[in-house]
């Protein structure tokens, strides 16, 4: 959706989709947004509970069997296993899409890591087609007047145009960029802490290709796959920034990670909203207004 800024202020029942990559503040955003009146709406969450609820039950259950004691308690029906996600904890969809690398270190072959990323692809784009019916809900079911779409970092992996067309029809896609300043930063933080990360077929057979070869290693199951995560998200990282800025270009609005940081209420993040709708009519862009903040925390105007 595209608004000029009168249009966005009467716009009674909003719907936003927050772009990034993780760490950017997009569940910051969501969990603030949820204290005011909008449906919080995490792709992951969604994923998780729905699209691979039952891959990683039968995941769980499948390494329990390994283990003589619950076993037989699984076959007698005598113990449960349930999914435990929680939005702020992707931990069970994590394990599910797992890590390449040496199977004595947890790691997957090739061939088993792929099988799980294209069904982490498929759970992802079926979770962002449900989005228009959530916004319904939200409102009609739960009561919330307005919703936040949190999608997964790798929504612009996906390679499915027709999901970019249903998000920018039902709701207003709001990119967030790291400036380049900040990008180290982002990267360490999110080696420490992991996120689910989808890879394109090409960039997987590229970045596998290239780690050997610096690495020296010459098999896949030779790889540490704690190392090759950290490796490769540098990469990562900076063969998606294009493309989110090709979504977000005709598609989107676009603000930077250091003023999604200073937002502290719903007002903050609707005049940050304006100010990108104001920057896009006048052509500009954010990395032309680095440095200026949008206003101080709980000023007045």
């Amino acid at each position: 959706m595209h608004f000029d800024i009168q249009g966005f202020r009467t716009w009674c029942n909003r719907s936003v989709t927050l772009l990034g990559m993780s760490g950017v503040g997009k569940t910051y955003l969501s969990a603030l947004l949820r204290r005011n009146d909008w449906f919080h709406y995490s792709g992951d969450y969604r994923i998780g509970t729905r699209y691979l609820d039952e891959p990683i039950l039968d995941l769980i259950k499948s390494n329990a069997m390994e283990v003589p004691f619950l076993r037989d308690l699984l076959r007698r029906d005598w113990i449960a296993i349930q999914n435990k996600i929680a939005v702020d904890d992707l931990g069970p969809v994590l394990s599910f899409v797992g890590q390449l690398g040496d199977p004595d270190k947890g790691g997957l072959s090739l061939r088993e890591f792929s099988r799980r990323q294209a069904m982490y692809r498929q759970a992802e784009i079926q979770a962002m087609l449900d989005v228009p019916a959530f916004i319904g809900k939200a409102r009609r079911i739960y009561g919330y007047s307005h919703f936040v779409n949190d999608v997964g970092g790798s929504l612009c992996e996906l390679d499915e145009p027709s999901v970019i067309d249903l998000l920018a029809r039902h709701t207003l896609i709001l990119y967030i960029r790291v400036p380049q300043q900040d990008e180290i930063k982002l990267i360490r933080r999110a080696q420490a802490d992991p996120k689910p990360l989808y890879f394109r077929p090409a960039f997987l057979k590229s970045a596998v290709k290239d780690y050997l070869a610096e690495r020296g290693l010459e098999f896949v199951a030779d790889i540490d796959p704690n190392d090759f995560t950290r490796w490769v998200f540098p990469r990562l990282f900076h063969c998606r920034v294009p493309r989110y800025e090709a979504i977000a270009r005709p598609h989107g609005y676009v603000v930077e990670s250091p003023e999604v940081a200073g937002v502290r209420d719903e007002r903050d993040f609707l005049e940050l909203i304006e100010t990108a709708i104001a920057r896009k009519a006048a052509g500009g862009d954010p990395m032309d207004h680095a440095g200026e903040p949008l206003r101080e925390a709980g000023a007045e105007g």
